[in-house]
């Protein structure tokens, strides 16, 4: 990647968090001074002239000011210094922020399930007389947990769902 495209998504977090204000203000219609009025009225002081210097460049913005519009535009603050391009699509930042959660939460699991697992096998060690028949266990409750994650996420086989029509089809 060159220096010139580089330089659209390595900007500054206090000026990606500048552009997401502008674009966070003008989709709901909102001029600077009715987002003043909304910070205000949120307790964050700001008169309209200093939005407008903000979003265009001309005044830094404080950590409060930046919680405050955040807070103003229903949005987490962590959003705002995202890369403009993801900045104008709110939605992005949203789904960008649910894979990493769900990733930091599978990790988080499957550590539990090592923890677990191990837990398990250092007790068998010791009782090795119920050893089969408790990976037996395992084996068919891990099973029917993919069976049912399966059916909850894809629905039933197709052989099944056919088979429920041919039932269902009038008989002549």
């Amino acid at each position: 990647m060159g220096d010139d495209a580089a330089q659209g998504v390595l900007l500054s977090g206090e000026e990606n968090v500048a552009v997401r204000i502008r674009l966070e203000r003008e989709a709901r219609g909102w001029s600077t001074n009715a987002l003043s009025d909304r910070l205000n009225e949120a307790g964050f002081e700001m008169n309209p002239s200093a939005v407008w210097r903000i979003e265009n460049r001309k005044r830094r913005i404080n950590l409060d000011e930046a919680i405050g519009f955040a807070e103003v535009f229903g949005l987490e603050l962590r959003n705002f210094v995202g890369p403009p391009q993801l900045a104008a699509k709110a939605r992005a930042m949203e789904l960008i922020d649910a894979v990493a959660d769900t990733f930091r939460e599978s990790q988080r699991a499957n550590a539990e399930h090592a923890r677990a697992r191990d837990a398990l096998d250092a007790y068998l060690a010791e009782h090795p007389d119920i050893r089969e028949e408790a990976e037996v266990m395992v084996s068919n409750a891990i099973a029917q947990a993919s069976a049912s994650h399966l059916m909850e996420t894809y629905g039933p086989p197709a052989h099944e769902h056919e088979a429920e029509q041919d039932d269902s089809a009038p008989q002549s």
